[in-house]
């Protein structure tokens, strides 16, 4: 078994082992929240793991690139401590899952009902009183907030057995600063929804690049590698370093989920066709097909964006507006930039060739994928 396959084993068993000593306290609280705990646990299974991937292999890139000196057994007691700090970015990462669903109406994730549905589903089949939709949004809202709270628990037991104080509080700063930064974003991204239509056109790509930077590429990339480098104590060069692999190498990975976003197939994306279409979503897709229309046919496309129950014809239509403006080839030309940028970072990095070439597959993945 491989040490990624090896990682993600113990990450998912984390997870799992958490999860059931979250149930028992919980339903000793009342039974009926096990089913809190039943959505939340659905969410956590499967995923890519991209985040503690990228963290577990910038630490073992950067061991032998410090001054930090550690036995063998310093070194497995230090891995041990980072397969929990690796499961908080999933448990961050599954908590922004929820509430990012939950914000943009979308029903499904990874093929199923999203959480926010799940509960819903209950209150219907329950007959309960009241507003099934509201229900919904409430019990998303706190078990979005419930996993928030358990990340920062997985969080401080993996980074009290830091190798040093000064490693553990730097390591604070770094998930402290993802935690603003993805909120950041996340608002960003609300906003332009909502104002990006009354604003100028022309500005609508930097406000979608923006987004891209705090909602994805510092949180997705940037954070999960500078945490695992300064979990092993390296040099603030090499942290600039591997900021100028990851910022491009986030801002592919976003292109490619607004593409898919658009155009993926539900059967592998998880998601309806054109999802982000219905969302509303101001990427920078849609940024760089409205600056090739005029006046009479952007204020139609405007239109159609702002509308929430678009049919299946005006996805086909939106789609086909986009690939004829180009702006569907200027981005995979974009992905292809910047995917060739990161790795340029990459290799001047001096770091452990093994674990260099481990980050260079993940990022092939990360710009290539499909889903």
């Amino acid at each position: 078994m491989s040490e990624s396959n090896t990682l993600v084993e113990l990450v998912e068993r984390r997870l799992t082992a958490f999860c059931a000593e979250r149930r028992e306290q919980l339903t000793a609280i009342e039974p009926e929240l096990g089913q809190v705990i039943d959505f939340i646990q659905g969410l956590l299974i499967g995923g890519k793991r991209f985040r503690a991937l990228f963290a577990y292999w910038s630490w073992a890139s950067c061991l032998n690139a410090t001054d930090l000196v550690m036995t063998e057994e310093q070194k497995e007691r230090s891995a041990s401590a980072l397969v929990d700090i690796c499961a908080a970015l999933e448990m961050f990462h599954a908590a922004a899952l929820v509430h990012d669903d939950l914000l943009d109406n979308s029903d499904t994730r990874r093929g199923a009902p999203a959480v926010h549905k799940k509960f819903e589903t209950l209150h219907e089949n329950s007959s309960w009183a009241g507003s099934a939709w509201r229900f919904g949004q409430a019990g998303s809202v706190i078990a979005g907030d419930l996993m928030l709270g358990w990340s920062s628990e997985l969080f401080d037991s993996g980074v009290k057995r830091a190798p040093s104080g000064e490693i553990a509080w730097n390591c604070r700063d770094e998930f402290a600063k993802m935690r603003i930064e993805v909120m950041a974003g996340q608002y960003l991204d609300v906003l332009e929804e909502n104002a990006g239509p009354t604003r100028p056109a022309e500005e609508a790509l930097g406000r979608a690049n923006r987004v891209m930077l705090y909602k994805t590429a510092k949180y997705s990339i940037e954070a999960p590698l500078l945490l695992g480098a300064a979990f092993c104590g390296a040099s603030a060069d090499t942290q600039r370093g591997l900021s100028a692999f990851a910022i491009p190498l986030g801002l592919a990975f976003q292109l490619r989920d607004d593409v898919l976003g658009v155009f993926g197939e539900p059967e592998v994306t998880g998601k309806p066709s054109g999802d982000d279409l219905r969302e509303g979503k101001r990427t920078a897709l849609v940024a760089l097909t409205r600056a090739t229309l005029n006046s009479s046919t952007g204020k139609i496309f405007d239109e159609l964006m702002m509308n929430r129950e678009l049919t299946n014809e005006q996805i086909r239509l939106l789609q086909e507006t986009i690939r004829g403006s180009g702006a569907l080839a200027k981005v995979e030309q974009m992905i292809d930039e910047y995917g060739t940028e990161s790795l340029l970072a990459l290799k001047q990095l001096n770091l452990d060739e093994f674990g260099k070439s481990q980050l260079e597959m993940l990022a092939k993945k990360v710009v290539n994928r499909s889903s």
